[in-house]
């Protein structure tokens, strides 16, 4: 069945068409359908059938006419824009003309790449010459000596000596064995950062690849040539070995491919309409593409830097200085300050620091009195995980290792990915914590018996049910985290033939991390609708369904 990619504003949706007969007019409209599905507010859409909107081709950037048949203007797989009236479009699929982030193996952050997901950045690479990898012509041993994933098979067959002539083809079967993924693709930014992580992990110059293929990969980045990577298949240990693998399968001219440009295509196809060619590898270089943790480090980059988001909002006698000073773990001493700064500040008097201030209750809930304790260690924790996610952006995970200077290659265990798979297990609970206290805060809120204010906040209760719901939705929300919340990192299952037999399944545990902070996401939207409710109360409709 033929299908579609259409671009709505921050999302890419497939939308598949079995006659192709209809009009560009329906093809929008169904994208659509599909984008407010997705959004927890409808995106702001109301109406599908009242909203106006304009279609452009991705490739070319001509403007479609909503009348005109698919198929008379599109072929299958193609990419289209859809503006809706109001919006900007944008002028091309990268956010703007990026500029050049430098990448060393060394100071990537996970800040950094995130935006290089974003395509802020192109990449370019800064690399010592001393250490650099020129493996093939300097540092290997004779191709006649057995050296691990060089001249012998992999895993179970690592005493198994290839011959010299078929070496080359051993790095070959490598990757295409290896793309043995399932599931979804990963979105372009989430594609970029995988790239763009593994390129910097090469130029730290221990992997054994040369400076050609180097920088094919770099070109294949800064032209968002982008490998179809299913999101499913690791087990974290010997690395994220299929989604690598399935990113160096389109590098090498193999399985599909994507960029903004061509749309969903034959990956050489992809490469040749941006003037590039497909990698031919060496000796070790298969092997240098496909082992280690980036799968599992860019997809928790992602999570702590959305993490972090969501930890920076949020009587002052709970809040005093002198309490937290007497138990003074760095988070809880910040947000008690965070707190202090919002309800006792000279520059904006607090409306709710006003109303308490003769108040004759003692104390507050939990929720609301112990926010610097609950809070606090989720703060920490994700500065923990963030810590833990850098340091892994920053290492050469793959083996066997190679040391120039020395003239040497080591076997060790670099690719293990149980550091970012307990940190993001543990980030998931930290995380998930957040929206347990908040989705409380929204009961005290819209229960009439602990907040004295109308049921559910809303006027004519019955007639209108105001944030019944609202509050029902953040309840599942929480439920369905706390089945997220139990680590995968603690289970293990032995592959290989019990040659990989303890493993991290840390791609589930940055997986089921992100799916977690979407959920405390979605509602800190709730949160957001109640609390402004309260302060505007005229601008909330209680008769819509938020």
């Amino acid at each position: 069945m033929p299908r579609f990619t259409v671009h709505i504003r921050d999302e890419w949706l497939a939308v598949p068409c079995q006659d192709t007969s209809k009009s560009i007019l329906w093809l929008g409209t169904e994208a659509l359908k599909r984008y407010i599905k997705n959004k927890p507010d409808n995106g702001g859409i109301t109406s599908v059938s009242d909203t106006r909107f304009v279609v452009r081709r991705c490739q070319g950037l001509g403007l479609l006419d909503v009348d005109d048949a698919i198929e008379e203007v599109l072929e299958d797989n193609d990419f289209i824009e859809l503006a809706i009236e109001g919006d900007t479009m944008s002028p091309d699929f990268i956010p703007c003309e990026p500029g050049f982030l430098a990448l060393d193996g060394n100071n990537l952050t996970s800040a950094d790449l995130v935006n290089l997901g974003k395509g802020l950045y192109k990449i370019k690479v800064t690399i010592n010459k001393h250490s650099i990898y020129t493996f093939i012509n300097d540092v290997a041993p004779p191709l006649s000596a057995v050296v691990y994933g060089i001249t012998t098979g992999f895993g179970k067959f690592a005493r198994t000596v290839i011959p010299v002539s078929k070496l080359k083809e051993l790095q070959l079967n490598l990757v295409r064995s290896h793309s043995a993924g399932v599931g979804n693709p990963l979105s372009p930014e989430r594609t970029r950062m995988l790239l763009a992580l593994r390129i910097n992990v090469l130029a730290k110059g221990y992997s054994g690849i040369s400076l050609e293929t180097l920088h094919a990969m770099i070109q294949a980045f800064n032209a968002s040539c982008l490998s179809f990577v299913p999101e499913k298949g690791t087990v974290g240990a010997s690395g994220d070995l299929a989604p690598l693998s399935h990113l160096a399968l389109g590098l090498i001219g193999e399985g599909k491919m994507w960029s903004p440009k061509s749309g969903w295509a034959d990956a050489k196809y992809v490469l040749e309409a941006h003037g590039l060619k497909p990698i031919v590898l060496k000796p070790k270089e298969g092997l240098a593409l496909i082992n280690g943790t980036q799968m599992i480090t860019s997809l928790g980059a992602e999570a702590v830097e959305r993490a972090l988001a969501i930890a920076q909002q949020g009587t002052t006698m709970a809040f005093d200085s002198d309490i937290h000073a007497l138990r003074p773990h760095a988070g809880q001493v910040e947000v008690a300050l965070r707190f202090r700064s919002l309800l006792d500040s000279d520059h904006h008097p607090s409306q709710i620091a006003d109303s308490h201030r003769f108040c004759e209750r003692v104390q507050d809930a939990y929720t609301l009195r112990c926010c610097p304790q609950v809070h606090g260690i989720a703060v920490d924790t994700i500065k923990f995980v963030q810590n833990i996610i850098n340091t892994e952006i920053n290492s050469a995970t793959d083996n066997p290792m190679v040391f120039a200077e020395r003239g040497e290659t080591i076997s060790g265990g670099n690719f293990h990915g149980e550091y970012p798979a307990k940190a993001l297990d543990f980030l998931a609970i930290a995380v998930h914590e957040l929206a347990s206290i908040s989705e409380r805060r929204i009961e005290r809120l819209v229960n009439p018996a602990l907040s004295e204010l109308p049921a559910f906040l809303v006027n004519e209760g019955g007639l209108n049910s105001g944030f019944m719901i609202a509050h029902c939705t953040a309840a599942s929300l929480v439920s369905e985290n706390k089945v997220l919340c139990h680590p995968s990192s603690v289970d293990s299952l032995s592959t290989s033939a019990a040659t990989e037999d303890h493993v991290s399944m840390g791609g589930w545990a940055a997986r089921k991390a992100l799916r977690v902070i979407e959920h405390v996401e979605q509602g800190n939207i709730y949160l957001g609708l109640v609390i402004y409710a309260l302060v505007s109360p005229s601008r909330i409709r209680p008769d819509r369904n938020y």
